[in-house]
C-alpha cells in the first residue's frame, strides 16, 4: 500500500469524518476534507493527517490511520475494486504497527516515531481497544502498555508529552511511565499525534474508587486522601524544580496577569448569573450575583499571588489511580477545551487544589446520586482537611503565597472560578447535578 490517497472519494470521507465521536466541530458547517499528509507505514497501513476546511476560511487538522483489506470485512470508510479503506484504531491490530513504529524509533517521511523505555515490547501482546468513546482514541497492548492516540491535531508538543518527559527525567514515581510517542513535523502542521505509557493493570479508578469507600470504609478512606496531598504537594514541587529550563522554571506572577485572572472569573460570573433559571436548586444563590462578584473583588485586593508553574491543568478524582505503589497522576493533557498554547501556560498550583477539592463535593453529592446512599455528613470537611495537610507537608512552601491566610484566599479564588464553571456546565448538561456547584457558591459566600 502506497501513501497515495487520492483514489477515496472525498465527499465520503468528509461524511464520516464529521459523523465520528472524536470531531469537534459538528455544530459548523463544513465546507470539505482533505489529506495533507500521510505515510505508508506497511502494505496495510497509511498514517494520514486529514483537514477538515470551514467556510469562513479556518480549519481543523485530524489523525485518521487508514487500513487498506479486501471488501466485506467491518464497516469501511470507502470501497473500490474489492479494497476497502477502513479506520485503522477501529481495528486495534494495527495498532501493532504503531507500537512497532516507535520500538523502532523509526523516522518516516514527515513522521518521527520515539521509544523511551529500556526493553522492545513484546510482539505478541495481545491487542484491544480502550472501550469509552472519548475525544481521543486508545488501544491496549497486552495490558502492560497503552497507547493515546490524539485524534484533533494542534501544532505544538502536546502538553501531555512535555510533561511526562519532564517527570520521567526526574524520575518522580506517581505516573504512568512514558514508554514512547510518534509525532509529525511537516509543511501543514507540526504536533504530537500519540503517546505510549504504562497500562496500570489491576489499578483502581480513583473517582470510582472514593465512591466504593464512601459506602464500605469512609473512615478509612480518609487516609488515602491525605496520602493524595503528598502526592500532589510532591507533583508540585517536581514541577516547579528546574529553574534552568524556562518552559518550567517558577516565576512571579505579574501584576498584570492577576488582574486579568480576576476579571476572567468576574465575567463568568456575570454571565452565568445573568440567565440563571428560577428552580429549586438555584434558590441558595437566586439574585446574589452581585454578592458573589463582591466577594471575589475582596479576595482580589486581599491576594499575594505566589509564584506560577507548569500544572496538571484538570486536576480532579478521574484523573487518579489508586494501585498496588499508591497513587498515579493520569492526564496531563490539561483543560480539552482550552486552545494548545493557553494548556501551557504557567498558572498557580492552588488552581489544581481547587479542582481537587471540588472533587471531594462532587464525590459526596454523587454517593447519593450514584450509589444511593449518603456520605457521612462531615466527610467532605474532612476530606478537605486531610488533603490540604497533606499537600502543604510536601509542597515547597516557595510556590504559595506567603502565609496561611494569603494561600486560603486564593485558593478560594480558584474554588470560586471552579465553582462558577460547574454551576455553568450542570446548568447545560446535568440539572440534576446543579446543587452541587450551588451549594459551593454558598460555602465561599459563607467563609469569612
Amino acid at each position: 500500500m502506497t501513501s497515495d490517497l487520492t483514489f477515496i472519494d472525498e465527499q465520503v470521507l468528509n461524511d464520516w469524518v464529521v459523523a465520528q465521536r472524536w470531531f469537534a466541530s459538528k455544530t459548523r458547517e463544513v465546507s470539505g476534507v482533505e489529506v495533507v499528509d500521510s505515510v505508508a507505514l506497511s502494505e496495510q497501513l497509511v498514517l494520514a493527517l486529514i483537514e477538515a476546511r470551514f467556510p469562513v476560511g479556518t480549519h481543523e487538522t485530524y489523525q485518521v490511520p487508514l487500513a487498506l483489506r479486501p471488501s466485506g470485512d467491518g464497516e469501511p470508510i470507502f470501497e473500490k475494486g474489492g479494497q476497502a479503506v477502513y479506520d485503522a484504531l477501529a481495528d486495534p491490530e494495527t495498532g501493532r504497527e504503531l507500537l512497532r513504529a516507535m520500538a523502532a524509533n523509526r523516522d518516516a517521511g514527515d513522521f518521527a516515531f520515539r521509544w523511551t523505555a529500556d526493553h522492545a515490547p513484546d510482539d505478541s501482546f495481545h491487542v484491544r481497544p480502550v472501550g469509552v468513546e472519548q475525544s481521543n482514541t486508545s488501544i491496549v497492548f497486552g495490558d502492560q502498555l497503552i497507547m493515546k492516540a490524539i485524534r484533533r491535531i494542534e501544532p505544538g508538543v502536546n502538553p501531555e508529552l512535555e510533561l511526562l518527559r519532564f517527570l520521567s527525567a526526574r524520575e518522580f514515581p506517581h505516573i504512568a511511565a512514558l514508554h514512547g510517542w510518534y509525532e509529525v513535523d511537516g509543511r501543514h502542521v507540526s504536533a504530537t499525534l500519540g503517546i505510549l505509557q504504562e497500562f496500570l493493570a489491576g489499578a483502581k479508578d480513583g473517582w470510582e474508587m472514593t465512591l466504593d469507600e464512601l459506602a464500605s470504609d469512609p473512615d478509612g478512606l480518609l487516609g488515602k486522601i491525605e496520602a493524595l496531598g503528598v502526592v500532589i504537594g510532591e507533583l508540585h514541587s517536581a514541577l516547579g524544580s528546574d529553574n534552568s529550563d524556562p518552559d518550567f522554571a517558577p516565576v512571579e506572577p505579574s501584576a498584570e496577569s492577576l488582574s486579568i485572572l480576576y476579571a476572567d472569573v468576574d465575567e463568568q460570573i456575570e454571565r452565568v448569573f445573568l440567565d440563571l433559571p428560577d428552580s429549586e436548586a438555584t434558590a441558595p444563590i437566586a439574585g446574589r450575583g452581585q454578592d458573589v462578584r463582591e466577594k471575589l473583588s475582596l479576595l482580589a485586593h486581599a491576594t499575594v499571588g505566589g509564584r506560577v508553574i507548569r500544572t496538571h491543568g484538570d486536576l480532579h478524582l478521574g484523573q487518579t489511580m489508586y494501585s498496588a505503589q499508591g497513587w498515579k497522576v493520569l492526564d496531563f493533557e490539561g483543560e480539552p477545551a482550552r486552545p494548545l498554547p493557553e494548556r501551557r501556560l504557567k498558572r498557580s498550583p492552588l488552581r489544581d487544589v481547587a479542582g481537587m477539592l471540588r472533587s471531594f463535593s462532587y464525590a459526596t453529592a454523587g454517593s447519593h446520586l450514584l450509589r444511593g446512599r449518603e456520605a457521612p455528613a462531615d466527610w467532605e470537611e474532612r476530606a478537605r482537611e486531610r488533603f490540604l495537610a497533606g499537600y502543604h507537608r510536601a509542597v515547597d512552601n516557595s510556590l504559595l503565597p506567603p502565609g496561611q491566610q494569603a494561600t486560603e484566599q486564593l485558593l478560594a479564588v480558584f474554588e470560586l472560578e471552579k465553582a462558577v464553571y460547574e454551576l455553568r456546565y450542570e446548568l447545560n448538561n446535568r440539572p440534576d447535578w446543579v446543587a452541587i456547584p450551588v451549594a459551593g457558591i454558598v460555602r465561599l459566600l459563607e467563609t469569612e
